[in-house]
């Protein structure tokens, strides 16, 4: 990981701009832009050729950005995010906030992840919470590599982070209700 460092300065400077990029994640290769730019997330959905009523994961450095989304987990859930995170379990929490419909897609519910990569909490520290649908076409196989991000965004993309090729799964995906964990895709992370 890196790889955060060399690139940092450059992929900020045009995520904040804006602009998409694609970096190997803690799981793997998303095609990611700022959470907080409306704009910028369409354009993800348009490059992807995503289900519009589909909502992404969101990245996010620390704890504390789920504030950022207006999101305050009650004491329970919080004890519950605190043994799921950091890690590549990606959680689902209710967001009603019509300012943030862009992300949820009318779900009223978002799904964010806390990674367990330091360099990669300390890279979107620099960044923001970045949404992170993984690289590829909707319904088409996930780039295990950057050449294959390539092939899918050629140069429509601000950025690619080479990570080296990938052997992971995409996060599992939870929700939490009434202090009880459901998962909805098993995936890295996920334990019996």
């Amino acid at each position: 990981m890196n790889i955060f460092h060399k690139f940092t300065v450059k992929a900020q400077k045009i995520i904040s701009k804006g602009g998409v990029g694609v970096i190997l994640t803690d799981t793997i290769y998303g095609i990611v832009c700022s959470a907080l730019s409306k704009k910028s997330v369409n354009r993800v959905y348009r490059l992807r050729k995503r289900n519009p009523n589909k909502p992404v994961i969101v990245l996010i450095g620390k704890l504390g950005d789920l504030k950022l989304f207006g999101i305050k987990p009650d004491s329970k859930t919080t004890n519950i995010l605190g043994r799921l995170w950091p890690g590549p379990v990606s959680v689902i929490l209710p967001c009603a906030s019509s300012k943030f419909s862009y992300l949820h897609r009318g779900k009223k519910t978002i799904a964010f992840r806390l990674p367990s990569a330091p360099a990669l909490r300390r890279f979107l520290g620099k960044t923001g919470p970045l949404i992170a649908p993984s690289a590829n076409f909707e319904g088409k196989t996930p780039a295990k590599t950057v050449k294959e991000a390539q092939k899918y965004f050629g140069n429509k993309i601000g950025f690619y982070m080479d990570g080296g090729k990938i052997k992971s799964k995409p996060s599992t995906l939870v929700s939490i209700k009434d202090g009880k964990i459901s998962i909805i895709r098993k995936g890295a992370g996920y334990k019996k």
